[in-house]
């Protein structure tokens, strides 16, 4: 995970997101870097529009918390309801048996 933040990183101070870069940030960290892992991420992200990769990942996070309030509300709604209606029916029992 460290490799992809130290590349995020570079990207957004407008840097080239190379190996020698990437080196560097995670060193910066105190992370020791391996080299496959860094052959590998840079390789990876060649040719990736990494500010349309970030957008397109963000979307669903920013829609999904939105959503779930609401559905909560109906919820707790529906359950009152039920509640009230099993006191009603419950309390109508009772009378039955004092007539």
């Amino acid at each position: 995970m460290e490799y992809v933040y130290a590349a995020m990183l570079l990207h957004k101070a407008g840097q080239k997101v190379e190996e020698v870069n990437v080196k560097k940030v995670l060193e910066a960290a105190g992370v020791k870097s391996d080299e496959a892992r860094v052959k590998a991420l840079v390789a990876t992200l060649e040719g990736v529009n990494i500010d349309e990769a970030i957008e397109k990942a963000a979307v669903p996070v920013a829609v999904a918390p939105v959503a779930a309030p609401e559905e909560g509300k109906k919820e707790e709604k529906k359950d009152a309801e039920e509640e009230k209606k099993s006191q009603d029916a419950a309390a109508a029992g009772l009378g039955s048996l004092f007539g």
